[in-house]
């Protein structure tokens, strides 16, 4: 039904309660398969996952302008132009890349992509040379991605049917395939990553542990964050994983991937982090904790540093309670079901204080959902679809007007199905 409309900005209370609809069929999945009923293999799994991308894959973006900054970024990669050297506002577009160019958002500030993201980008330009070829490039990541989270099940040994609590989300599904957003290159990176180390850790009992898979997993952790920063914050969560005698290895990969990524954009990456500066201290969407705080404090500076400080000390708290959990005497598949859990708990704070939250930013908790799937989860990467409300006056009127009992709505929707599991779990646990 979503993919035949001809435009989604104008029927996002369809959007809504279609993807609603879908993620309480993944709940149920979810349900059954607990109860041993779901037996789909790989080669369903995918197949579907496929069908539902392709849907979107051959329609123009219509959520988001996004891509069209990613596809010029990657035509001047391609021609030898740095990205980062001056603004698109500032270049005259040759005559094939006009209508590109007319479209990119924001197009007086340089790229705030990182190297490596302009390195997909001049992967999908390859492709075509349009938007279509790069959609379908990120698109190959993202069934990527799903092959991978099937393995990473196994090796976990959980189920891997858990893997369509992504693959047949809406979330990746309208957001890659739909807006061809480039977050899904570097969560395919970071849980290559991740793949690595708990392969690696489940030969060490039985031969001593090699040296070139931690250089590849500092090496991918470096290139995950060079796409989009969040992986990043995942960094000790991995760093944990990795034996005392190979984190040095570890950490030659990702410092010897980084200068590698880097050192060919110079001098000009001062242009970048001058767009990240503004993006940090203005960009503001969606951030419930974020809006309360500057109503209280009556700035938004002080908004941001609260929320700022908040989230470091959950992630402190995360990390240690982790490190504390990982000293016992546990197996590879417990010890990498824990820094899931990390990851899923880290995720979840970011979306919920960062003063920015577009939807495709949850993305970074969807990944997480077949290892650790709960209420909370499940229900705020649906509820990010209700921040499109902002797209209708805009389409029709050109006017951005946030809905605050949207972003209301967002935050307390995750918060309440939390409340809610926690006490329906007490009630089963309770003695009759």
């Amino acid at each position: 039904m979503l993919a035949v409309q001809p435009e989604l900005r104008l029927v996002v209370p369809l959007l809504v309660g279609i993807t609603a609809f879908m993620v309480i069929v993944l709940a149920l999945v979810l349900y059954c398969g607990e109860r041993g009923t779901v037996l789909w293999t790989p080669s369903v799994i995918l197949g579907v996952a496929l069908l539902l991308r392709l849907l979107f894959l051959f329609a123009p973006p219509q959520l988001s302008d996004d891509v069209y900054r990613y596809l010029w970024d990657g035509r001047q990669l391609l021609r030898g132009d740095n990205p980062y050297a001056a603004a698109p506002a500032a270049i005259q577009p040759p005559p094939d890349l006009a209508v590109v160019h007319s479209r990119i958002n924001h197009p007086d500030h340089v790229t705030l992509y990182p190297p490596a993201a302009q390195l997909v980008f001049a992967g999908g330009a390859v492709m075509g040379g349009g938007i279509t070829g790069l959609k379908a490039f990120l698109v190959l990541f993202d069934l990527g991605l799903c092959a991978l989270l099937m393995v990473m099940l196994r090796s976990l040994r959980m189920p891997p049917w858990r893997a369509v609590l992504y693959a047949w989300n809406p979330l990746p599904v309208l957001e890659i395939a739909g807006s061809g957003h480039v977050d899904v290159a570097g969560l395919t990176m970071l849980m290559g990553a991740f793949c690595l180390l708990l392969t690696e850790r489940k030969t060490a009992p039985t031969a001593p542990p090699r040296q070139w898979p931690f250089i590849l997993a500092g090496a991918l952790l470096a290139c995950a964050a060079l796409v989009k920063l969040f992986p990043i914050v995942l960094a000790p969560v991995l760093f944990l994983l990795v034996p005392a005698p190979r984190r040095i290895h570890f950490i030659a990969g990702f410092a010897g991937a980084t200068a590698v990524l880097l050192v060919p954009f110079l001098p000009h990456l001062d242009n970048m982090a001058a767009t990240l500066d503004i993006y940090a201290r203005n960009w503001e969407f969606a951030g419930f904790a974020f809006n309360t705080l500057r109503k209280m404090t009556g700035s938004g500076g002080i908004a941001r540093m609260l929320v700022s400080g908040g989230f470091l000390a959950v992630a402190a708290w995360i990390f240690l309670r982790l490190a504390h959990r990982l000293t016992g005497h546990l197996s590879t598949a417990d010890q990498g079901r824990l820094a899931m859990e990390a990851c899923y708990a880290l995720a979840m704070a970011m979306l919920l204080l960062t003063p920015t939250l577009q939807p495709w930013y949850a993305l970074s908790l969807a990944v997480f959902l077949p290892f650790c799937a709960g209420p909370a989860g499940l229900v705020l990467c649906w509820a990010v679809f209700l921040t499109y409300r902002v797209q209708i006056p805009y389409f029709i009127l050109g006017q951005w007007i946030e809905d605050p009992q949207v972003t209301a709505a967002l935050f307390l929707a995750p918060v309440t199905a939390y409340l809610f599991s926690r006490v329906f779990q007490g009630f089963h646990s309770a003695p009759e």
